[in-house]
């Protein structure tokens, strides 16, 4: 059924035995949100049902076969497989990361079709999803692959927003990664982000160095003087409103970070912390680049606390 005016909300369940499936059901026991988007859910009956039950939710879902078909002011439940896998809350298990692959894919066919308008990926843990077929790290590279994309992991609040010119890279690799070329596609990816996605018309860019201090002059490596500033100084002759590299203690001890639109970090932990410092809880992933809009929350699949109905949606 087409839902005038209304998005279309796909979601990809993630590890089975984690707190992704409640945060997604509790987030619709408020019947309001049933007023302005349609939720698409890809994965069973049987696990649905099984969640609801066990975490004791307020909710009623519609079962359908293909996520074309889903009705506006139900929760819509695309059964992507016939098995009934065993939920077992707080376990890590291969057969968990099996089904969250499959609602994954599921959901991004769906998505590239056009049968759901946006898709919300629940948490997924990147060990065990990890098989002959799916090589990738995380979500963000799947999608980027399959959407043809260039894209990028921005975090995002209404007060801050953290992209990464490296993702779910090892710490021992990051300073070869980081190129002129991957400098100057990563700046223009969050301006382009901060114009198109957030109406921000002239988008002030922050990035931070590469080394502690940012190198303090070549003393603590020469990546940030041989790579970093020249690329950011052509940038900035090119009209474009970028500065740095800051040395990332300094910038979000002073608060820096506040008179700019944005933060690229150079890795992952160096932006992840202060924003999830600055942020947990209310931040959302959001990959900017693509041709589709994926979102995800800003947590994991919180093994330790799934399955006892606490998690917070």
């Amino acid at each position: 059924m087409k839902d005038k005016g209304k998005i279309k909300l796909g979601i990809s369940i993630g590890d089975l035995n984690g707190i992704g499936g409640e945060v997604a059901l509790r987030t619709f026991e408020d019947p309001r949100m049933l007023e302005f988007c349609t939720p698409v859910i890809f994965a069973s009956n049987k696990i649905i049902s099984e969640l609801k039950n066990t975490l004791k939710l307020n909710i009623q879902f519609t079962g359908i076969n293909e996520p074309s078909k889903s009705i506006s002011g139900k929760i819509n439940v695309v059964n992507v497989w016939k098995e009934a896998p065993e939920i077992r809350f707080g376990e890590e298990s291969k057969e968990a990361g099996t089904y969250a692959i499959k609602s994954l894919r599921a959901a991004v066919n769906a998505l590239k079709k056009g049968d759901i308008d946006v898709l919300v990926t629940a948490p997924i843990n990147k060990k065990n999803i990890q098989d002959e077929e799916y090589g990738f790290p995380g979500h963000t590279d799947y999608l980027a692959q399959q959407l043809d994309g260039k894209s990028l992991m921005f975090m995002v609040t209404d007060k801050l927003k953290v992209g990464l010119l490296t993702d779910h890279v090892a710490v021992k690799d990051v300073a070869e990664k980081i190129t002129p070329e991957l400098i100057r596609t990563k700046v223009l990816l969050v301006e382009n982000s901060l114009r198109m996605d957030f109406g921000i018309r002239k988008p002030r860019i922050a990035v931070l160095g590469i080394n502690p201090h940012s190198g303090d002059d070549g003393v603590i490596g020469k990546e940030d003087e041989k790579v970093m500033k020249p690329t950011l100084r052509t940038l900035a002759e090119e009209g474009h409103l970028v500065f740095g590299p800051y040395a990332a203690d300094g910038f979000f001890g002073s608060e820096t970070y506040k008179q700019f639109d944005a933060v690229l970090a150079a890795y992952h932990d160096q932006g992840l912390i202060p924003f999830k410092t600055l942020s947990f809880g209310k931040g959302v992933n959001f990959t900017a680049g693509l041709s589709k809009i994926r979102t995800s929350p800003d947590h994991g699949t919180a093994l330790d606390i799934a399955g006892q109905g606490t998690a917070d949606a």
